[in-house]
């Protein structure tokens, strides 16, 4: 059984506003994702009593480390005092990274139509590129040693993971699912909840 877990996604990007594929490009939150981060710190907060016993782990990436040390200030903890994980960074999309659908179709009619099919599967071109079906693989893995009460700063990729890995959302529809950024998803004795 996985101890409590409380997943944030990291703040919006304005390449989330520009709806181009992140995966594990480089950005930073926007102003608007900065208030999402510091909203989800003050109401993180208010759920925990004893912040000590909880582990913080963030993506190495940058948009997720700023939004966590925007939620640890807000809970009066150090905001640097967290540690980051590599099975957290966000699905990678290969050569699509930076394109929108739109760019990528308009080089190439239909490029995308098979990821719309199966986006659990569908693998995008480039030697670093994965699946969600890969990124799971991870995910799992850092699931699996978890030890103590958890908070986490991660991607919707990852989280998509966690629907299906632990929620047993089929694939389908976990890779789907809208990810809010200005919301907590609680797991607790494989339950997730929005709060």
């Amino acid at each position: 059984m996985l101890p409590l877990l409380y997943i944030v996604r990291h703040g919006e990007t304005d390449w989330n506003v520009e709806e181009r594929l992140q995966g594990q490009a480089e950005t930073d939150i926007n102003a608007r994702g900065r208030e999402q981060a510091a909203r989800n710190g003050v109401h993180l907060a208010r759920l925990i009593e004893e912040p000590g016993i909880f582990d913080f782990v963030s993506s190495p990436s940058r948009r997720t480390r700023n939004t966590m040390e925007r939620i640890r200030n807000r809970m009066g903890l150090a905001p640097d005092a967290y540690r980051t994980d590599p099975r957290l960074k966000e699905v990678h999309f290969g050569d699509w990274q930076g394109f929108t659908y739109a760019e990528l179709e308009e080089r190439e009619p239909g490029v995308t139509s098979k990821r719309m099919v199966d986006k659990w599967h569908f693998l995008p071109p480039g030697r670093e590129a994965e699946s969600y079906e890969v990124m799971a693989r991870r995910v799992r893995s850092w699931l699996g040693e978890l030890k103590r009460p958890t908070i986490c700063v991660t991607h919707g990729g990852v989280v998509r993971a966690i629907f299906h890995l632990v929620g047993g959302v089929p694939v389908q529809q976990a890779s789907d699912l809208e990810v809010p950024q200005d919301r907590i998803l609680r797991v607790e004795e494989g339950r997730l909840e929005w709060l």
